[in-house]
């Protein structure tokens, strides 16, 4: 225990080193008000450290594996061609695209024209010097660097990333597309992605944020996204991670909702060696709705953790949350799901439930669905199933000609639809599809 104590603090201690440097390369970027806000989140990162498994919260998940690096950041840029991108794009979908390399992003690469009038979808860098006061308003605001170590490191070095703001009633044609990719060949690199999406009165929009990767070595994203929903403002976000399996992902995402608003989320986790996703919706007005669907399948020794928080602060609210998972092998799945009803948040419909096949008798599941209910007139219920293919499916398949690894394949895939099924854009849907069944093939 001594040892690993000693490990934490020359790793925090790397992570302060690389702020000095962080600082240095910022010339003048380093005279905005935001800067005051990465100086006060390293401040807290030092007096935090990297969380342990004596934490409640990271019971299950050790971040050790993730120490035993000293990742360097991505500060020089990574030159990709356009043919690169062929892969990770939706041919045929009409699309606004932002595309990051490494964390840093692709000017080249992008296509973000539009001529709706004060829609803004830019990076964050680009933003930030140009001193647009919005960010002012937002950016650091909701994601929590008091108490969350990884977002405090995230808020330090906080750079770039997407920056979309949506103006008042506006209903986008095309979804816009947060295109990250990881080329890892040259170094093992550390990236903080910062995302703020402001999202206007009465508009809708449609995002689907995407990881990939180019190159199999070790590398580290660290990601945190700020949402804010105002009045009656409708959003459908699909996020898939398919980093390389060598890979540290830890996400956290945090979804502002005024009200009438309506956030729909499809999360989808495929890749990584250790991925953590923290993702707090906070329902903050009346006549709010939260949906929020995923889907993880892991193989080998990876290990996907899902922390979700619904928190229910006003009346007349509905939220649904329905997460799936496929585990194989010695993979290892946490699902820490929390609906917190508040003593205001009278006549409130919550629903939860997560489900987890086990393919191996070596795979792990640990899942601690949560209630916390502090008004009395609510309808919420939660529900936890985990369990292995269904033999007599299988069976009943089987019999009727089809070989055993297509239909083990086939209730796989059924399983996996539930969640699928809900993204509403069709090319997504269906690259998704294809993914997902060659994750079975990879894994059979």
């Amino acid at each position: 225990m001594e040892k690993a104590g000693n490990e934490n603090l020359d790793m925090k201690n790397w992570y302060l080193s690389n702020f000095d440097f962080f600082e240095s390369k910022l010339n003048g970027r380093g005279a905005i008000p935001f800067h005051e806000t990465r100086r006060a989140a390293i401040s807290r990162f030092s007096a935090l450290g990297f969380p342990t498994p004596r934490n409640e919260e990271w019971k299950y998940t050790n971040v050790a594996p993730l120490l035993k690096h000293k990742f360097k950041l991505a500060h020089e840029p990574v030159h990709l061609t356009k043919a690169t991108l062929a892969e990770f794009i939706f041919a045929g979908l009409p699309q606004k695209l932002l595309v990051f390399v490494n964390g840093r992003f692709a000017k080249e690469l992008s296509h973000v024209e539009s001529r709706v009038h004060g829609l803004v979808i830019d990076s964050l860098a680009q933003v930030l010097e140009r001193g647009d006061e919005i960010t002012g308003k937002y950016l650091g605001h909701y994601a929590d660097y008091e108490n969350e170590a990884f977002i405090a490191l995230n808020t330090a070095f906080a750079d770039d990333g997407a920056f979309i703001r949506v103006p008042r009633h506006i209903v986008l044609d095309e979804p816009i597309h947060l295109l990250n990719i990881s080329d890892s060949g040259k170094m093992s690199f550390l990236a903080h992605p910062r995302n703020l999406l402001i999202i206007g009165e009465g508009s809708q929009v449609q995002i689907i944020e995407s990881y990939h990767h180019l190159a199999s070595q070790a590398y580290f994203n660290n990601v945190v996204t700020e949402i804010v929903l105002e009045e009656n403002a409708i959003v459908d976000h699909v996020r898939i991670q398919n980093e390389s399996r060598q890979a540290y992902h830890v996400a956290a995402r945090e979804v502002h909702q005024e009200k009438g608003s309506v956030y729909s989320s499809i999360s989808i986790d495929l890749g990584g060696a250790l991925v953590r996703n923290n993702f707090n919706l906070r329902l903050q007005a009346e006549n709010c709705e939260g949906n929020l669907f995923g889907f993880y399948m892991a193989a080998g020794q990876q290990h996907v953790d899902n922390h979700t928080l619904i928190d229910h602060a006003m009346p007349h609210c509905n939220s649904k949350e329905h997460y799936k998972g496929i585990l194989d092998d010695k993979a290892h799945g946490v699902f820490n799901g929390k609906v917190m009803v508040r003593p205001d948040a009278q006549k409130t419909n919550a629903y939860q439930s997560n489900q987890c096949l086990l393919l191996s008798n070596e795979a792990v599941i640990n899942a601690k669905p949560q209630l916390e209910i502090f008004a009395d007139d609510v309808k919420c219920s939660h529900g936890a199933a985990i369990g292995q293919l269904d033999e007599d499916a299988a069976f009943y398949l089987r019999s009727r000609g089809i070989g055993e690894e297509e239909a083990n394949a086939m209730l796989r895939y059924a399983y996996a639809s539930e969640v699928l099924d809900h993204i509403k854009i069709e090319p997504v849907r269906e690259r998704l599809d294809k993914m997902v069944n060659a994750g079975f093939k990879e894994n059979r």
